[in-house]
């Protein structure tokens, strides 16, 4: 393909989000930056972890996006006294003619192309890892046997804040199968209003197909295509290793606030994630503002402040926004 051919490529894909953009927006009002985050996520061909308190549309927003992107949906409702199996599936034994038996293997809900993981913390550690296999190979095994996730295959989950009643921190190996975490804010109140006036009559917006699942997996190979700059992507590993406290060039306020900082999958997500970004915005191109807006989503449930940290009310937003301008100002001069 030649350089004219992927340009013009990228350019009617953008035009195609802008059109999935334009019908996610008859449902979902005032909310412009988590759909937009949401769809690099799915344009990166990961996954994404919505928190928030209940009621601000986040299982709205996920019903959406699967009928604009055209996949098939499922959904779990995490609870307690919900076990493995109940997600995964499970093996019968069944009998046959002639009295033979043999097990069968019954799919779980994750078997779809979207799944949406509602109130993901309020399950135990055990029932939450049981998608760790799912979300980073895209397989699951049961009983010694794999069995691989249709694809494309996503997985937007849905989080109450942890110092809500009867919530489960998700284990630091589940949290960085995210690709990033979005976090989903009371809409303004011109946005209210708009909120008020579209769902309180007697017809709802609805959503309209743009993608396909192939068309979906055909955007994600693009984007892997588009170019990143050689100061961009030193700019990420820069700030990606400044994060980790163990690191030479970690600033004096990583290393005594933080516990343990991002690895390597955080560097590979903002390198999909500029791109989407990018793509979003109508540019071909990512830039140093790309990895500054995103520098928070990605990094900060891959991070962890100490105990002495917490205790002097240190927030890892506000070291992470520290670290990004001390970076740039360093870029600028």
């Amino acid at each position: 393909m030649t350089n004219e051919e992927l340009v013009g490529e990228i350019e009617a894909l953008g035009a195609k989000l802008a059109r999935a953009r334009a019908s996610i927006a008859r449902r979902i009002i005032g909310q412009e930056e988590v759909v937009d985050l949401t769809l690099s996520a799915m344009l990166s061909g990961g996954h994404a972890l919505l928190i928030g308190l209940p009621g601000l549309g986040k299982t709205r927003l996920v019903e959406t996006l699967s009928t604009v992107m055209g996949l098939d949906a499922g959904r779990v409702q995490f609870t307690p006294d919900l076990m493995p199996a109940d997600i995964l599936g499970s093996e019968v034994l069944e009998e046959g003619q002639g009295g033979a038996r043999a097990f069968r293997f019954l799919k779980g809900p994750i078997f779809c192309q979207l799944l949406l993981a509602d109130e993901i913390n309020r399950a135990s550690p055990r029932t939450q890892s049981a998608l760790l296999q799912a979300m980073q190979e895209r397989v699951v095994t049961i009983a010694g046997h794999e069995h691989r996730m249709p694809a494309p295959f996503h997985v937007l989950a849905t989080q109450n804040p942890l110092e809500q009643e009867g919530t489960y921190p998700l284990p630091e190996a589940q949290l960085d199968r995210f690709l990033l975490q979005i976090d989903v804010d009371y809409p303004t109140r011109d946005a209210e209003r708009d909120i008020l006036l579209a769902t309180t009559g007697t017809q709802d917006a609805r959503a309209e197909a743009v993608f396909t699942a192939e068309e979906l997996m055909a955007a994600q190979h693009l984007l892997r295509r588009m170019p990143v700059g050689e100061a961009l992507v030193e700019a990420i590993l820069d700030l990606v290793r400044a994060c980790r406290p163990d690191d030479d060039s970690a600033p004096e306020a990583v290393r005594e606030a933080v516990s343990w900082g991002p690895g390597p999958r955080a560097a590979q997500a903002l390198m999909l994630l500029v791109r989407a970004r990018a793509l979003l915005e109508g540019r071909l191109v990512p830039g140093l503002a790309d990895l500054e807006a995103l520098a928070r989503p990605v990094l900060i449930h891959r991070m962890a402040l100490s105990y002495g940290a917490r205790a002097r009310g240190e927030s890892l937003a506000g070291l992470i926004d520290s670290v990004v301008a001390e970076r740039a100002g360093k870029a600028a001069a």
